[in-house]
């Protein structure tokens, strides 16, 4: 199973929000944990590079896979998954910019197939009792 969230790095409040639940939801399952991989997929694939990337994913869950890929390879995945991203006309520090992007966590099969996703504010105990519920 796989438990699949886009955003970006450098996203100040929802992204590690949602990455903070995803991480406690793998705590809560316990050895069921094993049975679902969390993945990143950044929206800023310019910014986000592998190595930035790596001690980014590693701060919130040390099963967490952060993805990047040129701008097609993201905007194809994203498109794939419905996912809207665009760079934000909020100001941001000189030579900054943000990213608006959807905030969705989705739960994938094995096989790939949509099971059921997670909006903002879910809280990781209900996350880990869904995901436990679709693992069985």
């Amino acid at each position: 199973h796989l438990l699949i969230y886009f955003g970006y790095t450098y996203c100040p409040d929802v992204c590690p929000t949602a990455l903070s639940d995803m991480a406690l939801a793998m705590d809560a399952l316990g050895d069921d944990a094993a049975k679902v991989r969390p993945i990143f997929i950044t929206v800023d694939p310019s910014r986000d590079t592998p190595e930035r990337l790596k001690p980014y994913v590693a701060n919130f869950h040390p099963r967490l896979v952060g993805l990047t890929g040129d701008e097609a390879a993201v905007a194809a995945a994203a498109k794939a998954y419905r996912v809207y991203y665009a760079k934000s006309n909020t100001e941001a520090a000189p030579g900054e910019y943000l990213m608006d992007h959807t905030s969705i966590i989705y739960l994938m099969g094995p096989d790939g197939r949509y099971l059921t996703h997670f909006t903002h504010g879910v809280t990781a105990e209900t996350m880990a009792k869904r995901i436990r519920e679709k693992l069985n």
